[in-house]
């Protein structure tokens, strides 16, 4: 009876055991608008998960050092990349990601920042917009997707290019934000994902809806990745209902979509 005992008291530990034999380190490197949300995300997600997030930084395009085009290009390994989607397919395009594990986690818009405690012109209409352009003395904006649309189709289409070329300029590897707060531009253009977290800084406003420009932000999976499960695992977790609440918050709109494994 004794041995059956202690036999019973064995069988039960091995069945209570957790194994986390499978737990990852799961390598993430995500552009701006999804970074705040991302940051508020991961503790949550492994809460439930045995895997570990580790969360690089860099824009969806571009040529700066630390943008995501630049970081592959240098040979840096990541599992997940978080991106623009068109920015995403085209790494899916070139084989940099596994094709089929493309998943859109949000819809981000744009919007604008003054220095906290200047006056907010306003931007609700396209007239009240390109007002706000014309009198700033100096315009800021993301040399990633949201800057390339301002400077090349949506000041073409005010037809405020020329004056634009004296007055904004790109800003790479810092917030559009974090300008505007230490006085270096009067005015910022951004994800309003971006522009939130930022402190000294007022928020005026999205652009209006004939000068908005809404961006998919996308999740994909490396072809060289060594966590395929855990990465895919991740993407889940973050285009699910428990993302919800938290991505909202972050300025951007969820996705929902379904999962394509």
């Amino acid at each position: 009876m004794r041995k059956l005992f202690f036999a019973f008291l064995i069988l039960a530990t091995n069945i209570l055991q957790v194994d986390y034999s499978y737990a990852a380190d799961i390598q993430v490197i995500t552009s701006g608008a999804f970074a705040e949300a991302l940051k508020q995300l991961v503790p949550e997600y492994e809460k439930q998960s045995p895997n570990k997030v580790i969360i690089s930084y860099g824009s969806s395009m571009g040529a700066a050092p630390d943008s995501i085009p630049s970081r592959l290009a240098k040979g840096e390994r990541f599992d997940v990349l978080i991106l623009a989607a068109p920015s995403l397919e085209g790494f899916i395009k070139s084989g940099d990601l596994r094709s089929g594990t493309r998943v859109d986690l949000v819809a981000s818009v744009m919007g604008a920042v003054v220095k906290a405690g200047a006056p907010k012109p306003d931007i609700s209409t396209m007239n009240g917009l390109k007002l706000a352009l014309l009198n700033a003395k100096s315009v800021a904006y993301s040399a990633s997707a949201s800057g390339v649309y301002l400077s090349t189709e949506l000041f073409p289409k005010m037809g405020i290019s020329e004056q634009m070329n004296k007055t904004a300029r790109k800003i790479y590897s810092e917030r559009v934000a974090s300008v505007v707060a230490r006085g270096d531009a009067d005015l910022g253009f951004q994800q309003v994902s971006e522009l939130l977290p930022i402190p000294g800084v007022d928020f005026i406003g999205e652009l209006p809806q004939e000068a908005q420009k809404t961006v998919l932000f996308s999740a994909g999976i490396t072809s060289n990745t060594q966590n395929l499960d855990a990465s895919k695992d991740l993407i889940v977790f973050l285009a699910s209902t428990k993302a919800v609440d938290t991505i909202q918050k972050a300025g951007l709109k969820p996705a929902l979509p379904a999962i394509p494994w």
